[in-house]
Order: structure tokens, then C-alpha cells, then sequence
């Protein structure tokens, strides 16, 4: 017999033993072993919500069909509560990474935009993953740089004295 308290249906002992084919005594065992919680009225009348249901749909799954005992059962029903409550922790914290992703490229997008030189962070990165830096450790521009190694200094020296002695020629 199902009863109705604030919008969900609540089962009597009874009726559940009756659905799943087994005693009484059987839902009060699970209850004393702690596997089953259910509500209680006024008069002490065992109610069992759904909730209550699916957890011992789970119960005789174990029992019946793999032949766990109620050790066992105990073990898994509390494994599965602290497997929930870390994936519930896991989204909530992906939750947190997207917004502050999403607010560090906001940041990035204000940034750019008030950049002096406009470029956008892809181009950024490839130029300096593809460019080789001199001793001094700084890219040239446009990602072009002086060879790497001890002497990179005196190499970005000479091409700078090769440019200057260019453009004297020509001038």
C-alpha cells in the first residue's frame, strides 16, 4: 500500500515484501544491519520511498544474483556513497576550472585589445616555440633571432653591424 507524504509516495512494509518476494523480517534485518533507512510515521510504521526501493533493488542484486553477504553489501552500498561524493566534487570543481578559464581569456581578449602590438596568443606562442633566442634570451622580431649558444651575443652584434654597414652603402 503506497501513501502519500509532501508529493512522494511512501510503501509499508508489507507491500514491499509482497513486490520483492521477500519476508518482512528480511527489510528489518537490512534495516538493523543499517543498509535501509526508511522514514517512520508517527506510530512507528516503517515507509519506504523510492529511494529506498532502489537501494534494496540493490541489496537483493547483490544477494541474489552474486552472491554477496551483507558484509559485503556493506562494503559496496559505502563505496558507491564515497564514489558518488567524489564525482560530485570532481564536476564541481571542473565547474570552478571552466569559469576561471573563461574569465583568464576574458583577461587575455582585454589584454590584447589594449596591446600595443595586436597579436594574438597562438601567434605568440608560435613564435617563440619555433625562434631561437641568443644569450641573451630575447626573440627578435618577427621570430627571428641570432643563433643560440655562448657567442649568440656576438652574433646578434655582427648582424647588427652587416645591417648598419648595408644601409650606409645604400645611402
Amino acid at each position: 500500500m503506497a501513501t502519500k507524504r509532501s508529493g512522494k509516495a511512501y510503501y509499508m512494509i508489507s507491500a514491499v515484501a509482497a513486490k520483492y518476494d521477500i519476508h518482512p523480517q528480511t527489510l528489518r534485518l537490512y534495516e538493523r544491519e543499517g543498509l535501509l533507512k526508511p522514514s517512520r510515521t508517527e506510530g512507528n510504521t516503517r515507509l519506504y520511498s523510492e529511494e529506498d526501493l532502489d537501494q534494496l533493488e540493490t541489496i537483493l542484486s547483490l544477494t541474489r544474483e552474486l552472491g554477496v553477504n551483507l558484509a559485503g553489501v556493506e562494503v559496496i552500498l559505502n563505496m558507491r556513497r564515497k564514489m558518488e561524493r567524489m564525482q560530485q566534487e570532481v564536476n564541481e570543481f571542473m565547474a570552478y576550472v571552466k569559469k576561471e578559464l573563461a574569465r583568464g581569456l576574458d583577461d587575455w581578449e582585454q589584454r590584447l585589445s589594449t596591446a600595443m602590438v595586436k597579436s594574438s596568443p597562438t601567434d605568440l606562442v608560435r613564435s617563440g616555440a619555433t625562434g631561437t633566442t641568443g644569450a641573451s634570451g630575447a626573440a627578435g622580431a618577427g621570430g627571428a633571432t641570432g643563433a643560440a649558444g655562448a657567442d649568440g651575443a656576438a652574433d646578434d652584434e655582427e648582424e647588427i653591424d652587416i645591417a648598419s654597414a648595408a644601409s650606409k652603402r645604400s645611402s
